[in-house]
């Protein structure tokens, strides 16, 4: 008898928690459905870029910054780091040009926030890591080439 006291009391905490927290889902929902799905499909740079840009055609700019090793000894996990001086910044996107679907993320900001990102790309084989900023309705980018090797033994 106890056990089923302890049921009833489970599914109680569970459906209240469940019904507090259904207001906090909706943001998410929101977002997602503003998330550029035809820029992660696209098959080249060029593509993801008018998906997400229109047709503008970002300057470059050495006020963006990328940070990744020139040799990748695994592709599996390349380490970023994207950071701008920038101000006005409302998002930064990162695309790895050989990659089947370039656009790896896109992140967007709000102006309280401080725009420097990291993350792991995978990546198939050598290839351009490029970081394009929007800031104050324009777009700057930066490009670095990060050489993949197997191993680490060159190649």
């Amino acid at each position: 008898m106890n056990s089923m006291k302890r049921r009833v009391f489970l599914r109680g905490v569970l459906t209240a928690g469940a019904a507090a927290c259904a207001g906090t889902m909706v943001p998410r929902m929101v977002l997602a459905a503003a998330w550029p799905a035809s820029a992660f499909d696209a098959d080249t740079v060029g593509v993801a870029m008018k998906s997400l840009f229109g047709g503008a055609t970002p300057a470059t700019s050495s006020n963006v910054t990328i940070e990744a090793p020139t040799i990748a000894d695994n592709g599996a996990s390349v380490p970023v780091k994207v950071s701008t001086t920038l101000t006005g910044v409302q998002s930064i996107s990162v695309l790895a040009s050989k990659n089947p679907h370039p656009l790896s993320a896109t992140y967007t900001f709000s102006e309280n926030v401080e725009p420097d990102i990291a993350m792991r790309l995978k990546m198939g084989k050598t290839a351009d890591v490029i970081a394009v900023v929007k800031a104050n309705g324009k777009l700057y980018s930066h490009k670095k080439q990060v050489k993949v090797t197997i191993g680490g033994c060159g190649g």
